[in-house]
């Protein structure tokens, strides 16, 4: 597929094929999440955003896997690099500290495993002093991994604070600290001493003009927790602060420098942990490698995952635990191919200069509906290739969702009225505007 001339083509969805695959796959699988009737077909041409289903549609899909696939499909930047790369058996060694290495010294490896992308990821948080990854799996494990490193080293660990909004992972632990849908939570056990405030709403509010509810009066709902400003806990006994930088489930909410200003200011006065969720804003995303990089805090720890293809837990050694096996698992550090992919991806991400390339992108896509100014439209937000679309309804948010999908372009919801757009880091202007172009169809269908 010649990705510089690759259009959408789309006859019928889901077609005679896609239907097939879909119920010989719900024959088995559990009930989980719904997106689109679309049956990727991996043995079928894809280039960057463009990719076929298994009736020969071609898509442009603006999901990336909701932030997985970070450059797209069948990109020579991450396979080119692992063309030389051979498979073996196992593919996976069992834990952070069963190693594995290939060439002749771990500085000049054949290719890069996961003592390399830890390396990698201590030198893209060195600014917030951070030099030691904990690997794992996912991004929900990263962040109950955060949790745990968290109430290990807290003075008198009892509470966590958490955001209205928030969503975190799926673990029960995880899932303590989510407050999005309540079908995500609903009769499942919460963790003791989880307290929740407000998240902001207003990206460019102060604290006179808070409308969220996190500012009232002379102090924050953060500092209202906490003696002696007032509060009814004690600071020395809040193990961390977990908050997304910019929210994702819970609706692409950015907010404001007084929030973020406020948030710093509790953390480092009472000298509490900040644990960042950049599962699905990192990795150069909004612009710059953390999205926490744009804001006035001083993250703790950075929990990541989805774009770097594994689940990373990143610190400082005094606050992770000391003792062996306070934290560990199976298959963690151990997925030798993913963390190529993810080394990889951090190698691409620098040397084609795609946190620039995510911050023009955005600006472009952003422009082409502020100037298109389509009715049902409310807002239009973002940072980088993290972009929100608001509708008047939710309605209408899911009808320009489907009308988008028949003319090939997918993309995804969140919050309760908006559409959420994740192009490859890589996109193109040309791209942006075939996506932009059929975004304002489907809208005007609608």
């Amino acid at each position: 597929m010649d990705r510089d001339v690759a259009e959408p083509t789309v006859r019928t969805v889901p077609g005679e094929a896609a239907r097939s695959w879909i119920e010989y796959h719900h024959r088995n699988a559990a009930p989980s999440e719904y997106s689109h009737e679309f049956v990727w077909d991996r043995t079928a041409p894809a280039a960057g955003p463009f990719c076929t289903d298994v009736d020969g549609n071609v898509f442009l899909d603006f999901t990336c896997h909701i932030g997985a696939a970070p450059l797209g499909y069948d990109n020579p930047k991450i396979l080119d690099p692992m063309a030389e790369f051979e498979l073996g058996d196992p593919m996976k060694i069992a834990g952070q500290d069963f190693y594995v290495g290939a060439g002749s010294s771990p500085e000049d490896p054949t290719h890069p495993g996961p003592s390399q992308l830890m390396e990698r990821l201590v030198d893209i948080s060195s600014h917030y002093d951070m030099d030691t990854v904990f690997l794992s799996n996912s991004g929900a494990e990263a962040v109950e991994n955060a949790m745990k490193i968290a109430h290990t080293t807290a003075k008198a660990p009892k509470y966590g604070v958490t955001f209205v909004g928030g969503f975190h992972g799926r673990t029960l632990g995880t899932l303590s600290m989510t407050r999005t849908k309540s079908v995500f939570t609903r009769s499942y056990p919460e963790l003791a001493g989880t307290r929740t405030v407000p998240f902001c709403e207003d990206r460019n509010c102060t604290a006179e003009t808070c409308s969220c509810g996190f500012f009232a009066g002379e102090r924050s709902q953060l500092g209202r927790l906490l003696e002696p400003e007032g509060g009814y806990l004690d600071p020395s006994e809040i193990s961390f602060v977990v908050l997304e930088p910019v929210q994702g489930v819970g609706g692409y909410n950015f907010p404001s420098e007084a929030f973020m200003t406020e948030v710093a200011r509790i953390c480092d006065t009472y000298d509490i942990h900040l644990i960042v969720d950049e599962i699905q804003a990192g990795m150069g995303r909004t612009g710059t490698m953390w999205a926490s990089d744009q804001y006035p805090i001083e993250p703790d720890v950075i929990a990541a995952g989805k774009a770097l293809r594994v689940g990373a837990t990143i610190s400082r050694t005094d606050v992770f635990p000391t003792e062996k096996n306070r934290i560990g698992s199976t298959w963690g550090g151990g997925d030798i191919l993913s963390a190529l992919q993810g080394a990889l991806t951090i190698d691409a991400i620098e040397e084609y200069d795609l946190c620039d390339n995510a911050v023009n992108r955005g600006e472009h896509m952003k422009a082409r509906f502020r100037e298109a100014e389509p009715a049902a439209v409310v807002d239009v937000r973002g940072r980088g290739l993290m972009l929100a679309i608001e509708f008047d309804s939710p309605e209408r948010r899911n009808s320009v969702v489907e009308e988008a999908v028949t003319r090939g372009l997918l993309t995804l919801g969140c919050g309760k009225k908006a559409i959420r757009l994740l192009p490859p880091l890589d996109v193109t202007e040309r791209e942006i505007d075939l996506g932009a172009d059929l975004l304002l169809e489907a809208i005007e269908a609608t």
